[in-house]
């Protein structure tokens, strides 16, 4: 066996560690399995599929034995869906629910991961006022059986909405919902915070879009350089419509007492067709939204009323599903093709995930201009003037590419000051460092330079060296 350097084996530690840091930060990033559809893979490919990806847990609509038994001993969450139609059976009935458990859980736990059981789809923004008032004790009942069977505690019960639940969700601050859903949310936010499920939202900035299709809010939207909203009750300037919805959730949440309510995105996505009369349908702007989201989660930055920590998020979709009714973007979603390669790019699979200290590409953006130039030291820094929404970009991509971006999350050595332009510095300086002191690796789209100045400031230390 060679025996390494000790610089060498210094290097290589590096390397795997940050590998290791970044395999395992990413159990917030799962995906929708529909299958609306004739032509998808048999299960088994897609578990071999979702395994060669950093996508660590799966929402099915449905309890299909087929997908949870292919997903056995994976280590992939499994999210299961009791149908709308099932409720009226489950709420009257606390056998219904038994059944139910034993039929649909007991023979695939725990070799199938099955995190949570969501009981109905979207059953408030349904206008069934049957359903909806069926809806918490079917919730009850089901958490009845597994606590039956001694799941209670491993198995979260809940159940997903549309954003439409919100009467207001702008600015962030006065997030609230509608009066009239009052009396129903407040007992399924009771349960939610009595057994620690989360309450599932589903934000789509792409519908945001196409009700306001004006290019600043498409950027807005694509987590693209922008002028970012400020919320005039808070001060708070956001920049990008995700952050937006969420907290607006997250609002909504606490206005009515659910501060210890989790949030969970259970679907947003962007589709990349659709027809000639649909606005923001295209490759380009799937590519552009899920991508970005997928960095902005691994940033760990969070938003502004829940920094330091990503909300667990549920791209939609696996697959596209070619029979669903509606416009052609209905059935044009899909992160991956039934023939298993990817629709397109979005950084997912695991051998795209080298980590930046292993990589050779500089940072978004090719350079536009001379590259820094390597002076007698070695601090990466922003230029002056550089704008929040760049700054924003620069911080999510390298905090995405496996540094560790820990000092700069509440209670780090480096969160205060906390603003976007501290947090950006110190981002953009460790990923420079971290990916071998290479000048290509201080550019940002030419909004960095290399400094002889050290950043360092009290107990906040920003490596650097000679170069």
């Amino acid at each position: 066996m060679a025996v390494l350097l000790p610089r060498t084996a210094a290097l290589i530690f590096l390397t795997l560690f940050h590998a290791f840091q970044l395999g395992n930060s990413e159990s917030f990033i799962g995906v929708n399995y529909g299958q609306v559809a004739d032509n998808l893979p048999p299960p088994s490919a897609t578990a071999q599929l979702l395994q060669s990806t950093s996508i660590e847990k799966v929402r099915l609509y449905g309890s299909d034995p087929a997908i949870i038994k292919a997903l056995a001993n994976t280590g992939i969450g499994i999210v299961i869906g009791a149908a709308n139609g099932d409720i009226p059976g489950l709420a009257s009935d606390p056998n219904f629910a038994n059944n139910w458990i034993n039929s649909n859980v007991l023979p695939f736990y725990p070799a199938s991961k099955i995190i949570l059981i969501s009981v109905g789809n979207e059953v408030i923004s349904s206008n069934d006022q049957n359903l909806m008032n069926q809806l918490l004790p079917a919730m009850q009942n089901v958490q009845n059986a597994l606590n039956a069977a001694s799941l209670g505690g491993k198995i979260k019960v809940s159940t997903v909405h549309t954003m439409a639940v919100l009467r207001q969700s702008e600015p962030p601050s006065s997030g609230s919902f509608h009066p009239n859903l009052g009396n129903v949310l407040k007992g399924l936010l009771e349960f939610n915070s009595a057994t620690g499920s989360p309450f599932a939202i589903n934000p789509y900035p792409y519908f945001a879009y196409q009700s306001d299709p004006r290019p600043e809010t498409l950027a807005f939207c694509l987590f693209q350089p922008n002028a970012g909203r400020v919320d005039s009750n808070t001060g708070i300037k956001y920049m990008n419509m995700f952050d937006a919805q969420v907290d607006a959730v997250r609002s909504a949440l606490n206005s009515m007492g659910f501060k210890n309510v989790e949030i969970v995105v259970a679907e947003t996505g962007w589709p990349y067709k659709g027809d000639s009369n649909e606005v923001g349908p295209s490759l380009e702007n799937a590519k552009a939204y899920n991508g970005n989201l997928i960095a902005h989660l691994r940033s760990m930055v969070g938003t502004p009323l829940m920094p330091g920590k990503s909300v667990d998020t549920y791209l939609f979709a696996l697959y596209d599903e070619d029979l669903k009714p509606g416009p052609a973007s209905e059935r044009s979603f899909g992160l991956f093709k039934p023939d298993l390669t990817a629709a397109y790019n979005v950084g997912l699979s695991k051998s795209s995930q080298t980590p930046a200290a292993a990589k050779s590409p500089g940072p978004p953006g090719n350079p536009s201009g001379p590259l820094p130039k390597p002076n007698s030291a070695a601090w990466c820094v922003p230029k002056a003037g550089v704008s929040d929404s760049q700054l924003q970009a620069n911080l999510d991509y390298a905090c995405g590419h496996g540094i560790d971006c820990g000092p700069i999350q509440p209670g780090g050595a480096c969160f205060e000051p906390n603003s976007i332009a501290a947090h950006a510095a110190y981002a953009m300086n460790l990923f420079y460092q971290t990916a071998g002191n290479d000048p290509l690796n201080c550019d940002f789209s030419s909004t960095a330079t290399l400094s002889s100045n050290n950043p360092s400031y009290n107990s906040c230390t920003y490596p650097g060296g000679s170069t």
